[in-house]
């Protein structure tokens, strides 16, 4: 079955929890001592009904607060499609939470409410699902019931988002009214807007095609391990494992080896004890070569005519995620796919203000959960893609050579 990763968000009080809660008990995909946990906890806080929000927020702090504050993942399946999400928080001081969270999305909800229309905290998530390349947006305009199921509400806000989504990079969006709290067009068909003739939230959940979002054009294959059993069985065995990074390998191809710039033959194609005829993202798969090579992880399998940037010098969008700030000078450990190097922080051309999308020339520091365009030099030369191009070699992170912490992210301009 195909897996649809998708995130939410919206603004404090928006009602993400609660409508992947209502997503989850009207599919039939909660346990009986679950609904019952959060029957009691409901009870305990004195709501009239089921609080449905309850079964994503997790922490005491979020249900005593009645806010998201870490990434929950829920997974649940219809007999279409198995699906994750990550529910993530609307707070701005969590922006690095809402990174994280939809940085392996297929789809990004955002969530409106129909009381207070677009919001600063939308247009800034709207920025950052356009910034991770997300292909596919689900605008949710959520309580309905609050605004006596208006069109004119609706279609008001539709525009004054429609506006605001021509600066951004998202080619797939689409609209949906809904009501998160009395279930209305989330799983259920509802009779409250009869003037709504598009489709339920999970009847666009289950439908979206998913299946050109990966590049298939590029072919990239990172190599992670060589495998060497030399067992009886597999005695000459040499084999390169990794998960295709982008295009399609096939038994026969011609490839390029970087850095070395070899070129050999896929003799085949392995997957445990059967050989496959192509590879293609996001299959993990083991290639063996005609030639014997000297081929190690970070190295990267191509095809000749078709080759990736190769440079130390890179322009890369980053969010800041520690509260020691980014500054120009600062070297930091970077992880590219495969690849460990070091690297140096040349400067900050600009910082990005999420909520207006104007640019700031501010060269001192980076601030945690800010986003800003920082040029930086590695020990040696990467092989990479645009993330605009291909999220898989188009990303990275930045790691704190003390601690060992994750301390940005970034996407490869």
């Amino acid at each position: 079955m195909e897996l649809l990763r998708f995130t939410t968000a919206g603004s404090v009080d928006d009602g993400k929890s609660t409508l992947i809660g209502r997503l989850l008990y009207d599919s039939k995909s909660i346990f009986e001592d679950q609904l019952e946990a959060v029957k009691r906890a409901s009870i305990r806080k004195g709501n009239e009904q089921i609080n449905l929000a309850l079964l994503t927020d997790g922490l005491r702090a979020e249900r005593e607060q009645g806010i998201t504050i870490d990434v929950a993942y829920r997974y649940f399946a219809t007999p279409k499609r198995k699906f994750i999400i990550a529910d993530t928080p609307g707070h701005v001081q969590y922006t690095r939470n809402m990174v994280t969270g939809a940085s392996t999305a297929n789809a990004a909800i955002i969530l409106i409410d129909a009381r207070n229309g677009v919001t600063e905290q939308t247009y800034r998530h709207s920025y950052i699902a356009s910034l991770l390349q997300i292909p596919h947006l689900i605008v949710c305009v959520n309580k309905m019931d609050l605004v006596d199921y208006k069109e004119e509400v609706y279609e008001e806000i539709k525009e004054q988002f429609t506006a605001f989504a021509a600066k951004l990079a998202v080619k797939d969006i689409r609209y949906v009214p809904i009501s998160a709290l009395y279930g209305d067009n989330v799983v259920k068909q509802t009779t409250n807007m009869p003037w709504y003739e598009g489709g339920t939230l999970r009847y666009i959940l289950e439908n979206i095609h998913i299946g050109s979002d990966l590049n298939h054009i590029d072919p990239r294959f990172p190599v992670q391990y060589v495998i060497r059993p030399q067992s009886d069985k597999y005695h000459d065995y040499r084999g390169y494992a990794g998960r295709v990074a982008g295009g399609v390998f096939r038994k026969g191809d011609k490839v390029m080896i970087l850095p070395s710039g070899f070129v050999t033959t896929i003799e085949s194609i392995d997957v445990f004890e059967k050989e496959l005829d192509e590879a293609y993202p996001p299959m993990s798969v083991t290639l063996r070569l005609s030639d014997d090579l000297d081929i190690s992880r970070g190295d990267m399998i191509i095809k000749e005519n078709n080759v990736p940037q190769i440079d130390q010098n890179l322009d890369v969008m980053i969010c800041w995620m520690s509260e020691k700030p980014l500054s120009p000078g600062t070297k930091y450990y970077l992880k590219h796919i495969t690849q460990d190097v070091r690297c140096l922080i040349k400067g900050i051309k600009y910082k990005v203000d999420v909520n207006t999308l104007k640019r700031i020339i501010d060269g001192q520091e980076l601030k945690m959960n800010e986003i800003a365009r920082v040029s930086l030099r590695t020990t040696k030369p990467l092989f990479f893609d645009s993330y605009r191009k291909n999220r898989q070699t188009g990303s990275l992170i930045l790691i704190e050579e003390g601690t060992n912490n994750t301390v940005g992210v970034g996407m490869i301009v």
